[in-house]
């Protein structure tokens, strides 16, 4: 990790010392973020109690901060290049942590809700542009390395928030669970606005024509998965959908021709961008789906308690640490692709071994199947991040990152309306994790499709950057 904070004559990015404040600048807001969307959810059952409110009412507190937050996760990542990134990232953070005291003292769903909302608004923006700032901070030699602790806070955040949320409500009451985010966002906002790089914005206008296509596009594909999930009616799903692919094709229309394009068409003409997004949103359905059949698994067909389920998640975030970081420096010097489907593999070999779980199957025999999914999930994700932010021209960095971070939301939450919607249908719990070995293989193939690409592309930059003889 000391490495990480070296400098050496010729580099780019800020100073070892401000690098350090920067990084943790970054990993708390990264984390509040994110082990948001996974923690609330073991609160849902005592909100619904204590708010007196239906328990599919309850949902809500969960899917409208999903929602919100990939809605704007494109338009954010866009909106940044013009008032900077450091500006943005500082005014997100302000109104997570406002909205995070809000949402604490909250005693109704309705204002409850509202705080979500901007807790997702706030969430957005600094999600959408964390990547990009990392390529930013770092010197190039260590971009993977540097994009190895993004993935890392990012895949322990998602893994971490169900065993943090069921420690905390143990000894305390949900609204503790918002209030956690205080202090640390307090912490997290001072460094941003001390350390993050300042940067001139852009002179130009803001597609806000596409910016508004973005939104619809992608609220109503997340209120379609979430109709799906819960067993809606067809029509009603059907809708969304209709809708999102509507506003889908007139966006993609509003992108070829605006001048300052939400999503710059180029960015796609990059087989090794474009195979990179389609196996981190695929590995991310595998993921999600695990996370929420897990649940059901470990609490109905095992006997375990919440509590006991959240700790029973535990190795999957732990392996995540431990491989992340490994995985994250030897990309920095061997083909990425080459690891991120190594641990693809050990994935789907981790989610196979869960679906074929027994229910009388003891503890143990539970946690070396998570650990290896952690395994699989730590070893892909960095190598996977840095294919995807080197294949970038420098100049769509924000933009490569905003895509990075939609391409993950977007999979985790279809991944948790696919075990929906199979629980919906009566179908065994154990039939998810095999759609989540079907994403897997998906998600296999394509990173093996573009390991010859990855591997000339990684020759070619040490030729460029080797000094002369």
């Amino acid at each position: 990790m000391s490495r990480l904070f070296e400098t050496r004559p010729g580099d780019d990015g800020l100073p070892g010392p401000e690098r350090r404040l920067a990084v943790l600048a970054l990993i708390l807001g990264t984390l509040m973020a994110v082990v948001d969307t996974t923690m609330i959810n073991l609160a849902l059952p005592s909100i619904a109690r204590d708010l007196e409110v239906s328990a599919a009412r309850a949902v809500w507190v969960s899917n409208l901060y999903q929602i919100v937050c990939a809605a704007f996760l494109l338009v954010f990542a866009s909106f940044s290049e013009m008032i900077s990134r450091r500006r943005l990232y500082v005014a997100g953070l302000a109104l997570f942590v406002i909205a995070s005291l809000g949402a604490a003292l909250a005693r109704s769903l309705e204002l409850l809700l509202v705080f979500r909302a901007l807790q997702g608004l706030g969430a957005a923006a600094t999600l959408s542009i964390g990547p990009s700032l990392y390529r930013s901070i770092f010197p190039t030699r260590l971009l993977g390395s540097a994009l190895g602790l993004s993935a890392l806070m990012v895949a322990g955040g998602y893994a971490s928030g169900p065993a943090l949320g069921g420690l905390v409500l143990s000894v305390a009451n949900w609204p503790w669970l918002f209030a956690l985010h205080i202090p640390l966002g307090l912490i997290s906002l001072w460094l941003a606005w001390r350390a993050l790089p300042r940067e001139p914005g852009r002179r130009g206008g803001f597609d806000g024509r596409g910016a508004l296509g973005s939104v619809i596009m992608l609220g109503s594909f997340f209120l379609a998965l979430d109709a799906l999930g819960h067993n809606a009616p067809a029509w009603q799903w059907l809708g969304w959908l209709a809708l999102s692919l509507v506003a889908g094709y007139l966006f993609l229309r509003r992108q070829r021709r605006a001048s300052h394009p939400l999503l710059p068409p180029r960015l796609f003409q990059e087989p090794r961008f474009s195979l990179a997004v389609s196996a981190s949103g695929l590995a991310f359905v595998g993921q999600g789906l695990a996370f929420v059949a897990l649940t059901f698994l470990y609490q109905q067909e095992m006997g375990f308690t919440p509590l006991e389920t959240a700790w029973l998640f535990t190795p999957w975030p732990l392996a995540i640490m431990l491989v992340g970081p490994f995985a994250g420096r030897l990309a920095d010097r061997v083909n990425p692709s080459i690891l991120a489907s190594t641990g693809l593999l050990l994935l789907l070999l981790g989610l196979a071994s869960l679906a074929l779980l027994e229910s009388d199957a003891s503890v143990l025999d539970s946690l070396w199947r998570t650990a290896l999914c952690g395994m699989g999930f730590g070893l892909f994700q960095p190598p996977n991040n840095r294919e995807m932010m080197t294949s970038a021209p420098r100049e769509l960095s924000t933009a490569a990152s905003g895509v990075l971070s939609t391409t993950r939301t977007v999979g985790q939450s279809l991944g948790v309306a696919l075990v929906g919607a199979f629980l919906a249908a009566n179908a065994p719990v154990q039939a998810t994790l095999w759609i989540g070995c079907v994403a897997c293989i998906l998600a296999l193939a394509a990173s093996l499709a573009r390991m010859p690409l990855a591997g000339a592309a990684q020759v070619s930059s040490r030729q460029t950057t080797s000094p002369p003889r």
